[in-house]
């Protein structure tokens, strides 16, 4: 039976000093694999893929294209087509608005999100809305943190022509019911996107299962290197959409006056490739299936139940989302009475404990649920018990800290 220890060998940063990283949902650490296959291809194949017919540009195209099946692999997407290489899940959705939300939405039309998305899957859409004389609607939660099947059937009308969800809330956890959404929303015509940035690392994906049109997510959150994200969309939308940007590498053939542009996925992915990204997300995702999905859930949940039961006996710290926590994904958002977020951050840090605290890029789920911050802790495979419990101890002396006599 596989235990954390047996894995925190391979991340050199969690054996530097008595830090607990609890900030994973912000972005994970980077096992030795997946550095030293970066290194390895600047050692060994550095030169522009897809440009060069000598040896080394042929090995990094091969490289970075073999990176291209390993995520259409993992998200069980029908062919590398459907796989465009950018910088993150904020690129990914900022792709899909501009190319395919402005020419899709009319005036009158309405798009559906839901108040507990992250800005990056909120701000595109207030473009497109602002733009196209559109409507932006919002899904809401009730308090468990759940988006009810009454909620999105009352919002998601005829007049929807997208709907782009969250498939993990970054502050509360909760999984949304996507599969369910998409089947509805494509009865009334929609197109359905989804950032999946929290889901990836965490549990399994099938974008045909769940009949999504695009999904986004990020390496970075899933232990591999900044700067490589991913968008998936359907063959059929890709095609007929115009690229989000233009210059080298997304051509066919330039003259003075046109351009014909490269055929699917290199159409998306204009300039320079990020190829040892790239490099660096195969190894992550062949590490994270090493790890397996089963193993994560289990220790995720262990470590929540033993946080959630920990705070539950301060009776000074609020626990926002689910009770459940199975329903967590590893996030626990909490406030403490008299304390700010940021103070808890920074006293925790003088002893070395690394939690999140603001708005968590989600501002208008905060006015929602009523506090202009947070902090939250995120917990992933290779974090422990005895970190837990250190975590525990560390947080009941935030108050005293503060002046406070509990």
């Amino acid at each position: 039976m596989a235990r954390p220890e047996d894995f925190r060998a391979d991340f050199p940063i969690l054996n530097k000093g008595d830090y607990i990283y609890f900030d994973n949902a912000a972005t994970s650490q980077r096992p030795s694999v997946v550095v030293d296959a970066i290194r390895d291809f600047y050692e060994n194949a550095n030169a522009n893929p897809l440009r060069g017919l000598y040896d080394w540009s042929v090995e990094a195209t091969d490289r970075y294209e073999n990176a291209r099946k390993t995520v259409a692999d993992f998200i069980g997407a029908s062919s590398t087509e459907e796989i465009i290489f950018t910088r993150n899940t904020t690129e990914s959705l900022n792709l899909v608005a501009y190319s395919y939300g402005l020419e899709n939405v009319s005036e009158g039309d309405e798009v559906v999100i839901t108040v507990m998305e992250h800005h990056s899957n909120i701000l595109p859409w207030q473009m497109v809305c602002r733009e196209k004389k559109a409507k932006l609607v919002y899904l809401e939660p009730d308090e468990e943190g759940v988006i009810s099947e009454a909620e999105y059937k009352s919002k998601i009308t005829d007049k929807t022509r997208i709907v782009s969800i969250g498939h993990v809330s970054n502050v509360f956890g909760i999984t949304n019911p996507v599969k369910e959404i998409a089947a509805y929303a494509h009865e009334k015509g929609a197109t359905v996107i989804v950032d999946g940035a929290q889901a990836a690392p965490h549990i399994p994906v099938n974008v045909q299962d769940m009949n999504v049109d695009f999904y986004a997510f990020s390496g970075h959150k899933l232990m591999a290197p900044m700067g490589i994200g991913v968008l998936y969309g359907k063959k059929a939308l890709l095609e007929n959409m115009k690229p989000f940007l233009t210059g080298g590498e997304m051509i066919e053939y330039v003259t003075r006056e046109d351009a014909t542009y490269a055929e699917l996925p290199h159409k998306f992915e204009a300039g320079t490739v990020n190829a040892a990204g790239a490099v660096g997300l195969d190894a992550a995702i062949k590490y994270l299936q090493k790890v397996g999905f089963d193993f994560i859930k289990e220790q995720e949940d262990a470590l929540t139940k033993r946080i959630m039961e920990g705070m539950k006996k301060l009776p000074y710290i609020k626990i926002y989302g689910s009770s459940d926590y199975k329903k967590h994904s590893g996030i626990v958002t909490f406030t403490i009475d008299g304390v700010h977020p940021h103070d808890i951050s920074s006293v925790l840090n003088d002893d070395h404990v690394c939690v999140r605290a603001g708005h968590h890029c989600a501002q208008p789920l905060m006015q929602f649920i009523g506090a202009g911050s947070t902090a939250r802790a995120s917990v992933y495979f290779y974090n422990t018990e005895e970190e837990v419990d250190r975590f525990l101890e560390h947080l009941k002396n935030v108050r005293a800290y503060m002046g406070y006599n509990d």
